[in-house]
């Protein structure tokens, strides 16, 4: 199989001309290794490559997907034998004993792992580069950033090297890469998908892992081999009537759609994620939709504290983690993240506890609002994606977070309001997206528009808990409205 000819094809469809026989898995393994030869030098997106064993890889030739190329995250999705840095050198030695149930779910539904794709340390930024690995660029615009934390995965897929990638999704990693990358990105709801057997709940539930996609039909296939309880999770949540491949083909009915572009952290909207929007709304309508513009009633900054909060705690446990497993040092950490680790050290745990409870209140505002409407779509992210380097911590706020450090000032970081400030900065860019973490919800990134200069724009839908459905039947509609897949064919030129 040629190169250019794979391009063609997205998950479904080279699984269906191996089923057929008419190439073969090696065949398209082969393409693929060719593929990500030719455009990894200049996207560095794999970061872990396993050509060779993938090319000798068993599958089973029963799977949905028997013979299908796919890359995994090098976050979570830990795949026995195999390293697991979440973009950390402090994570180098962490290598897996056994497959998480993604990756052996994706192994039982036939699909080839070719490695894995970068991300920054510990999926912390919307920016994929981290001081391990450099940084993964997206292949529309090699100048700007592909996003993050599933960075890799984004510019991997929108570039052709495989249909469709691993990602996770904790604060909008698996919808601000596909807004970056114009591709399709679902994050299901709390509980969907597995995130065992290494946790429970990652990210205290806000977090879920799925897929970045090329089309609708690939992510919706790829929610029934991962959806699903695995034995010891804590809870399960009920399976829908019929495969989500089968129920994506079915009309949504005429739908009552709240829409929004203003960000609830009052920060700047770019004119073009609101012109996407805008322009979506208008599909909408003409599809036979109600649309009303109207956005949840919660506390903006509130989020931010809550979302900041979630940061401190992780980071301080996997920070912990780290120099006690491997043998890390702080050396062995960006700094950034050891000055969250100290923040979240220092952070009285009735506050800790008192944030994480107000969950509740955004899920209830959130509640209220899908009393009203089935869905809502906004803007994915807030800005275009930010050009490499542009996200860096200036040299003066990096000596005084070194100041900080070697004061332990956190607790008086803590006491002096600072925080605030730090949550509003580090989610001005990216203000729509965390409160379907927190609320449980699944929500969606869907790629329906592109700037003069080329560059994709996604818009977000989100639904109530349990509803991706709607969500996966709208966006079959507005992908049979507005096909986007053609796109991608500037890029086979581009590389």
């Amino acid at each position: 199989m040629k190169p250019s000819e794979y391009l063609r094809y997205d998950a479904t469809a080279l699984a269906d001309l191996i089923r057929r026989g008419e190439v073969t898995s090696r065949e398209v393994t082969e393409a693929a290794i060719d593929r990500a030869s030719a455009v990894n030098p200049r996207l560095n997106a794999i970061c872990h490559p396993q050509f060779a064993e993938a090319m000798d890889q068993d599958f089973p030739a029963q799977g949905p997907f028997a013979g299908v190329p796919l890359l995994l995250k090098d976050l979570a999705q830990e795949q026995a034998g195999h390293p697991c840095t979440y973009g950390s050198r402090a994570l180098l030695k962490n290598v897996a004993t056994r497959d998480s149930q993604f990756v052996r779910r994706a192994r039982e539904a036939g699909l080839v792992f070719l490695g894995r794709t970068a991300t920054p340390e510990f999926g912390l930024k919307a920016v994929t580069e981290s001081a391990l690995w450099g940084p993964s660029r997206n292949p529309w615009d090699t100048e700007r950033t592909p996003g993050g934390s599933s960075g890799g995965s984004g510019a991997a897929v929108a570039a052709g090297i495989v249909p469709m990638a691993g990602a996770n999704d904790g604060g909008g990693s698996i919808r601000i890469p596909a807004a970056y990358n114009g591709l399709f990105g679902l994050k299901p709801s709390r509980g969907r998908i597995s995130v065992g057997p290494y946790a429970g709940e990652a990210w205290t539930g806000a977090s879920t892992d799925h897929v970045v996609s090329r089309t609708v039909r690939d992510s919706a296939a790829m929610l029934d081999v991962l959806s699903g309880p695995a034995s010891g999770d804590p809870f399960t949540i009920p399976q829908p009537s019929a495969p989500w491949a089968d129920l994506m083909q079915q009309s949504p009915g005429r739908l009552k759609i709240g829409v929004f572009t203003s960000s609830p952290y009052d920060t700047e909207v770019a004119p073009e994620c609101v012109a996407a929007v805008e322009e979506t709304a208008r599909t909408l309508e003409s599809l036979g939709h109600d649309v009303e513009y109207a956005r949840p009633e919660f506390d903006g900054l509130a989020l931010a504290r809550c979302y900041l909060a979630l940061y401190f705690g992780e980071v301080s446990a996997l920070v912990e983690r780290a120099k006690t497993e491997f043998g890390a040092t702080d050396r062995d950490f960006e700094l950034e993240t050891r000055l969250l680790g100290m923040l979240g050290r220092t952070m009285p745990l009735p506050d800790y506890v008192r944030l994480r409870q107000q969950w509740n209140d955004f899920a209830r505002a959130l509640g209220a609002y899908f009393d009203r409407f089935d869905l809502y779509l906004c803007p994915t992210t807030g800005q275009l994606p930010a050009r490499i380097g542009q996200m860096d911590t200036p040299a003066h706020l990096k000596l005084v977070a070194r100041l900080m450090l070697g004061l332990k000032a956190g607790k008086l970081v803590h006491r002096s309001g600072q925080v605030d400030q730090m949550a509003l900065e580090s989610l001005a860019r990216t203000p729509f997206t965390q409160l379907a973490n927190l609320t449980g919800t699944p929500a969606m990134s869907v790629p329906l528009y592109w700037t003069r200069d080329g560059l994709p724009v996604g818009v977000q839908f989100g639904a109530a808990h349990g509803g991706e459905d709607r969500l996966l039947q709208v966006a079959a509609q507005l992908e049979e409205a507005n096909p986007w897949f053609s796109n991608y064919e500037r890029l086979e030129d581009a590389f």
